[in-house]
């Protein structure tokens, strides 16, 4: 039998992108479908699920399966969806606000039972949809609508999140870096658990330029780093900067100064099961250390859709019923006439 061959195409909805003109979504969505493309997982055998805000329009962007749910909860659908169609691709769409305020509670718990969805975080640092509110991920200080003096609040980091809640895959991209976001993209649906891609975006209308410290093309060599699993951790224009061991901490230095040679730049091992260094990469930010970028962890384990199935048929074998009526009519039963 001949391999299916999917082009991103296949994967576009005939429905018009209601997006602002600018807006860092159009540059995901755009990734999403040619990363679907590159897996090659047929449309139907796929779902989108979302929440509310812009990000959330995306199902209606998809030749998928999709549902478009309520403000905070999809996670939950999305798991309800897994458990019951287990051989179906899972995405969830969410925002900063939905997926860490309202829907905080479903998303670390989506992440500490290793449900087999992908969540894709989409963080602009604002409410967008209801037009400009400090969100979750807002930093300190931040001047909005719901903050006109400035926010009290410290913001969370979603990497922080993730691994708290034992997460095995993490990964971060920018909406500008069309081809690393198809990489993480990719490898986030290839993998088998919870996978959490953060998309830093930018909001043209509410908090324009938000990420630009990262972003803008004059600095961005120097204040990110893409990781790969296998390879050194260098960096900068010249490709002469690189991560090195500081005691427990780490430490970015020039190759060919002060005695540090490219043999002390650590190599990436995204698959390692200790969390320990990738917390340290993911806690980056680009000031003092460059930002992470790329797949950051990537660890197989258990996931709870399997188990929940495995689970499902030793009950189903031990007790002799293949449906509900079978079940609750296997025990002590009386006819009331």
């Amino acid at each position: 039998m001949e391999e299916t061959l999917f082009t991103p195409a296949n994967y576009k909805s005939d429905q018009a992108v209601r997006w602002c003109p600018g807006c860092g979504d159009h540059a995901i969505l755009n990734s999403l479908h040619k990363a679907m493309a590159k897996v090659g997982v047929p449309p139907h055998k796929t779902a989108v699920i979302s929440g509310i805000g812009c990000s959330s329009r995306l199902p209606y962007y998809m030749n998928t399966y999709g549902f478009h749910t309520i403000h905070g909860r999809a996670a939950a659908i999305a798991t309800g969806f897994k458990v019951a169609n287990p051989e179906m691709t899972v995405w969830q769409i969410s925002g900063d606000g939905d997926g860490l305020a309202i829907g905080g509670n479903h998303f670390i718990h989506a992440v500490r039972r290793n449900i087999d969805i992908n969540i894709l975080l989409f963080n602009n640092k604002i409410y967008g949809l209801t037009k400009g509110q400090y969100s979750p991920t807002s930093d300190r200080g931040f001047v909005s609508k719901s903050s006109p003096y400035g926010t009290t609040e410290d913001p969370f980091i979603p990497a922080e999140l993730v691994f708290g809640a034992r997460g095995n895959f993490f990964a971060r991209s920018i909406d500008v870096e069309l081809q690393i976001s198809q990489e993480v993209m990719a490898a986030a649906q290839i993998h088998k658990g919870t996978s959490v891609v953060e998309m830093l975006c930018n909001c043209m209308i509410f908090n324009n330029g938000i990420h630009n410290f990262i972003t803008d093309r004059e600095n961005r060599a120097d204040r990110t780093i893409h990781l790969v699993h296998g390879e050194k951790m260098i960096f900068g224009k010249n490709k002469d900067m690189g991560l090195v061991r500081d005691g427990f901490l780490l430490k970015a230095v020039k190759i060919g100064e002060n005695g540090y040679t490219i043999d002390d730049v650590l190599v990436h091992d995204a698959h390692t099961p200790s969390n320990f260094l990738h917390q340290q990469l993911a806690m980056m930010d680009g000031h003092d250390l460059p930002l992470a970028i790329g797949i950051i962890r990537d660890v197989e384990s258990l996931t709870y859709n399997d188990e929940v199935s495995k689970q499902v048929e030793t009950v189903r074998a031990k007790k002799g019923f293949d449906c509900l009526r079978d079940m609750i009519l296997s025990g002590e039963t009386w006819e009331v006439k």
